[in-house]
C-alpha cells in the first residue's frame, strides 16, 4: 500500500481561507447569543462580587475564569448566593464555548466540502 500524494500548499491555504470564510459567516449567525451569553456572564459576575464583597475587576475576572471552566481558585464565592451564581456562570460558560466549537465544526464540514 502506498501512501498518498501529499496535497499541494495551495490546498491547504484554500481551506484555511475556506475554514475562516466560513467561521466568521457562522458567527454572525450566532453573534446574538453569543453576545447575550457574555453579557450574561459579567452581569452575574458583577453580582456574585457584590455578594463577595470583591471589586469590579475582581468581579470579571471570577466570571471569565470561572465560566470559560479553568477556575484558578483564587477568587472562590463563600456566600450561597455568590455559589449559585457561580453555577450559573458556570453554565453560560459551557454553553458559550458549546456554541463557538459547533460553528467551528460546521465551518470546518463545509470547508472540506461536506453538506451545507
Amino acid at each position: 500500500m502506498t501512501n498518498p500524494k501529499p496535497k499541494p500548499r495551495s490546498d491547504s491555504r484554500a481551506l484555511r481561507r475556506r475554514f475562516a470564510s466560513g467561521l466568521r459567516a457562522g458567527l454572525l449567525v450566532v453573534w446574538p447569543v453569543l453576545s447575550a451569553l457574555l453579557i450574561a456572564m459579567m452581569g452575574l459576575g458583577i453580582v456574585a462580587g457584590r455578594f463577595e464583597g470583591w471589586p469590579l475587576g475582581d468581579s470579571l475576572y471570577f466570571a471569565f475564569v470561572s465560566g470559560l471552566t479553568i477556575g484558578y481558585g483564587d477568587l472562590a464565592p463563600k456566600t450561597g448566593v455568590g455559589r449559585l451564581l457561580a453555577i450559573m456562570i458556570g453554565a453560560c460558560g459551557i454553553l458559550l464555548t458549546a456554541l463557538v466549537a459547533a460553528v467551528a465544526v460546521k465551518a470546518l464540514t463545509v470547508a472540506r466540502g461536506g453538506d451545507e
